[in-house]
């Protein structure tokens, strides 16, 4: 079991400034790669994204009273619509405003502050009996396969939009190497199979001649990050569309919030849904998110990543992820560094997306199989079969330039609205839904 086994650093117990910084910057390594990649696959800032997290994991900390030790990455859920989004700004007549992937992300902050206000109220039953296995199983295999295509015409094709075997063979040894580095290797190494990839495909694109190095050389070792400041670098406008792409999408990350504090608790053995509580964790999520969108960046969430490599070392210590935080925001101010992370190719990002894309529509599926849904009842199949063809399928609701509702978020919101009318709803154990 894992409450037997030695606690090297209590959740409060300062770490001495040797073991301080090695072990906070082993925690950088382990949002590292995620975090970056969201941003590069979606046009944003990786610079942005890096101090966004750190404020956002500061800005948790706070909240939760320092008893939560978890650290905020960019969350996956939203690329496709981020990705849908920027599309739509730049479509003069969709009638959607610049800045406005920034406003929906603003808007899914406060969807999640919204769920930690009702759930400091009503408690948690309410939430599990809209957001049973059944919905949100079949949702996160939307992600996961709607991705898949962005993932393989980056490991395929050259900036050209062209078929190039150059980038295919960087994509295969990528993606080889972050399987073989997730299969064979243990302890801290095993926690950052991605970030070994990208490093390892990095190393290959240079042999192969598709890296270009001036931007770094170019770069300042301390630079200004490329903010996106409300009324500032843009004037935010409100559209129903924008909200009904985005916010529905939030189903998922407030379910794997859930999993995460269920995971972490059994992990340091402490019951963090009640001490400091679902509602205060749940709020710092969405002030965060709110935080990342008012300078730039992806909404963000808590990252199973670290809560791996804390049930690796033992050392549970807030002042870790304290630690980590500032280091991020401090390489998002360091040029060279974002630099190089603006010239990561393309097949590598594509290489470790076609990984960590399946990952995530294997995970909706490992949801379904450990929660025992039960396809043999036509209720939970009906369900199951509406969400992956209306999500991959990208139906779409449109009513005239004010009003559409399309893809992952039609999706979800007609799951939801299928398990509460459908008949033979079963009520799902809280402890259960994300046992491990």
């Amino acid at each position: 079991m894992i409450e037997e086994k030695k606690i090297v650093l209590g959740i409060k117990d300062k770490p001495k400034p040797a073991q301080w910084l090695l072990l906070s910057i082993q925690h950088l390594f382990a949002m590292f790669g995620a975090t970056v990649l969201v941003p590069a696959l979606t046009g944003m800032s990786p610079a942005v994204a890096l101090i966004s997290s750190g404020i956002g994991t500061l800005v948790f900390i706070v909240i939760t009273k320092g008893k939560v030790p978890s650290y905020l990455g960019s969350s996956f859920a939203f690329i496709n619509p981020i990705i849908a989004v920027k599309a739509l700004e730049l479509d003069p007549a969709s009638g959607v405003g610049m800045g406005s992937f920034l406003v929906g992300s603003f808007l899914v902050g406060v969807t999640y502050s919204i769920v930690a206000l009702i759930i400091a109220k009503a408690g948690t039953n309410w939430l599990m009996k809209l957001l049973p296995p059944v919905v949100v199983g079949p949702v996160i295999m939307v992600i996961g396969l709607g991705l898949s295509v962005t993932a393989v015409n980056m490991s395929t094709n050259n900036p050209a939009g062209e078929y190039d075997l150059t980038y295919v063979w960087v994509g295969l040894i990528t993606l080889t190497i972050t399987i073989l580095t997730a299969i064979f290797t243990r302890g801290f190494l095993s926690v950052i199979p991605v970030l070994v990839g990208i490093i390892g495909g990095y190393i290959f694109s240079v042999v192969f001649g598709i890296v270009d190095m001036q931007p770094v050389a170019d770069a300042k070792w301390i630079q200004l990050p490329p903010f996106e400041i409300p009324f500032v670098d843009y004037t935010p406008s409100f559209t129903w569309r924008i909200l009904l792409m985005m916010v529905p999408v939030a189903i998922v990350p407030i379910a794997e919030h859930i999993g995460h504090q269920l995971v972490l608790s059994k992990v340091v053995g402490k019951d963090l849904i009640k001490d400091p509580g679902l509602d205060k964790s749940m709020l710092g999520d969405g002030i965060a998110t709110m935080i990342a969108a008012g300078i730039g960046g992806p909404p963000v969430t808590t990252y199973g990543e670290n809560i791996g490599v804390l049930a690796i070392t033992r050392a549970f210590s807030i002042y870790l992820f304290v630690g980590a935080a500032v280091f991020a925001i401090l390489f998002g101010f360091c040029g060279k560094i974002a630099a190089l992370l603006t010239t990561i190719p393309t097949p590598v990002m594509g290489g470790v997306s076609i990984l960590l894309f399946g990952i995530i529509a294997s995970s909706g599926l490992r949801m379904l199989v450990e929660n025992k849904v039960d396809f043999s009842r036509k209720r939970n199949l009906i369900i199951a079969s509406v969400i992956l063809v209306i999500g991959i399928g990208g139906a779409a609701i449109h009513i005239g330039k004010v009003f559409s509702l399309e893809g992952m978020a039609l999706a979800s919101i007609i799951g939801v609205v299928l398990n509460q009318v459908l008949p033979g709803k079963q009520v799902v154990d809280f402890d259960e839904m994300f046992k491990e």
